[in-house]
């Protein structure tokens, strides 16, 4: 039986995303990885940076018409090339590679719509310049090309112990307004299926508070119109749920022992602790979407462009995750 691919979309092409494949390339994928993997990505831009890094790996360019009859396996890079008009190997980022990051989405999504692909792994975008406030993130801008019907969950996932906000790249004056009971249901429900289905273990969830020590001066209070009723209900449906636990002190070894997986309100609330307690070592899932989606848990890190130095240990574990889930 063949063996589907994974496809890695580059994303940015002015980010840390070529220097961390190369290293992740020449480690684990060309002798160690029996799964295929495809990057969809520009052919020039690669060899540039390729050349900058000096390194010398053999490409296996890849026409989407051959793709299912051709053999593919990872002793090249393989490649499917889009097209990207650039002066400088390096450069700000601009809403000039829009058109080329999108282009290489819509190849993967047609690829993973056809079923000729396993799973998709993107590299690190722009949240300023490609979502151009169009969308909260990415999670959200491959639900709306996917044309799901059903609502993401972000899961930023540690084999030991994961997080999730309920409220993503929401700004911080609005997390209340886009709080809901039947969102912490919903996004609680998707992980618990994922881990019983996907990993074959029951999760046992932590839930936060949204106000500091689970109080507020308000007459409104989140956790006793909102967050308290969502336990209720998930308790009632025999879901392991315990809280609303005080944001300030549950990240105690004690907690990431006893727990899999903490539910914040919003993005900072939970994903500060966690990447200053496994820094790389975690991967960003986005659940209900049509094919399992993954990317390394940082950003296009500007500051480190070029520079060599950066650590390629989440989309390593990206690539060992879906090595493992398939």
């Amino acid at each position: 039986m063949k063996i589907k691919p994974i496809l890695i979309v580059s994303g940015e092409p002015y980010s840390i995303f070529f220097e961390l494949f190369f290293k992740v390339y020449i480690n684990k994928i060309k002798n160690k990885l029996k799964t295929p993997i495809i990057l969809i990505t520009s052919k020039d831009h690669l060899l540039k940076q390729m050349k900058f890094f000096k390194y010398n790996f053999d490409l296996n360019l890849i026409n989407l018409d051959d793709l299912k009859k051709k053999k593919i396996n990872n002793k090249k890079i393989n490649i499917i090339n889009v097209n990207f008009n650039f002066k400088k190997v390096f450069d700000k980022i601009s809403n000039k590679s829009n058109k080329y990051i999108n282009d290489c989405f819509k190849i993967a999504l047609k690829l993973l719509n056809e079923k000729s692909a396993f799973a998709l792994i993107n590299g690190p975008v722009s949240k300023t310049h490609f979502l151009e406030k169009k969308y909260l993130g990415i999670t959200e801008y491959l639900a709306k090309k996917t044309k799901s019907k059903k609502n993401p969950t972000m899961l930023i996932y540690n084999s030991s112990f994961s997080v999730c906000p309920i409220t993503t790249h929401v700004p911080i004056n609005r997390v209340t307004k886009n709080l809901s009971i039947e969102k912490i249901v919903r996004d609680v429900t998707n992980i618990n299926y994922f881990y019983k289905e996907k990993l074959k273990r029951k999760p046992k969830f932590a839930i936060l508070g949204l106000n500091p020590h689970c109080e507020s001066i308000e007459k409104f209070s989140e956790e006793d119109k909102i967050i308290i009723p969502a336990i209720e209900f998930l308790l009632e449906n025999k879901i392991n749920i315990k809280g609303p636990f005080s944001a300030d002190t549950f990240f105690s070894k004690r907690n990431l022992t006893n727990y899999d997986v903490a539910i914040g309100m919003y993005h900072d609330q939970v994903l500060t602790p966690m990447k200053t307690i496994f820094k790389f070592d975690a991967i960003n899932l986005t659940l209900e979407l049509p094919f399992l989606r993954v990317s390394p848990d940082h950003g296009t890190n500007n500051e480190m462009i070029g520079k060599k130095r950066s650590n390629p240990r989440s989309l390593l574990k990206c690539i060992d995750f879906l090595e493992k889930i398939k």
